[in-house]
């Protein structure tokens, strides 16, 4: 079975598209990885043709995925930050070509104040916005979850078992997407960010912040590629339900 392509777009493309300017490419669905799809079907080495930004994860769930300036980093849940191989696999992520279409400063603010910051920066919630913060942190909260052993359990249930670190006094980089709310059960709807400390050696999926200066890039694109995999992992699962209290659940601590 050939893959799917699917652009949610202005206009409406068929084949294998590379990357493109403005353009968000994700393979899978959240809700995919809801229900336990864990396989990786796209390696490493073929998400960077994609783009050189973007978050996701690792075959069996083992850790976090951030993607910055063409480099794919794995935070896995011994807090740990490694350089996986080319030949690593993912069950999903997204990723972009990321060149900054705006810039602002950010002071003395907190989690929910930068999201705020964004929405009122970029008021079009129908957009994609990757977005980009580089800062100082009085303190960031962060988790990993555990790689994943056959039969996979939901990913709520994956990550009662999360790993969660705080570090205190920390510069980095924060990388993720606001997503439209129109595709819930495709992506995370809202802001959904992870972190890499500039030594690259903490990070992890975004709980939580303070703040003390920083620097906010934001790349606005009306283009999203959806790569389904070519395997039959998505057959036998039912993704007609909605299950935003399960991903509420999950992008929450726990």
């Amino acid at each position: 079975m050939r893959k799917l392509f699917i652009i949610l777009a202005l206009v409406f493309f068929a084949g294998c598209l590379p990357a493109g300017r403005n353009q968000i490419t994700q393979t899978s669905t959240i809700d995919a990885l809801l229900a336990g799809v864990y396989d990786g079907d796209m390696t490493c080495g073929q998400l960077l043709k994609y783009g050189d930004f973007g978050i996701g994860t690792f075959d069996r769930l083992d850790g976090e995925m951030l993607v910055y300036q063409g480099r794919v980093y794995q935070i896995k849940s011994d807090g740990k930050v490694y350089l996986p191989a080319a030949a690593t696999r993912t069950p999903f992520a997204a990723v972009c070509d990321f060149k900054s279409d705006m810039e602002f400063s950010l002071k003395s603010t907190d989690y929910k104040a930068v999201q705020a910051s964004i929405d009122e920066k970029v008021p079009n919630q129908n957009l994609f916005a990757a977005v980009e913060i580089v800062g100082k942190f009085k303190h960031i909260k962060v988790r990993s979850v555990p790689a994943q052993n056959k039969p996979y359990p939901p990913l709520a249930q994956a990550a009662e078992k999360q790993s969660i670190f705080e570090m205190n006094d920390v510069s980095g980089v924060i990388v993720g997407f606001r997503t439209p709310q129109f595709v819930k059960g495709v992506n995370v709807p809202g802001c959904h960010f992870h972190f890499l400390s500039d030594d690259r050696t903490q990070g992890g999926h975004i709980l939580d912040f303070e703040l003390i200066e920083g620097s906010c890039k934001v790349d606005l694109c009306n283009k999203f590629l959806l790569l389904l995999p070519e395997n039959d992992s998505l057959k036998d699962i039912d993704l007609s339900q909605d299950k935003s209290a399960e991903l509420h659940k999950v992008e929450q601590d726990n």
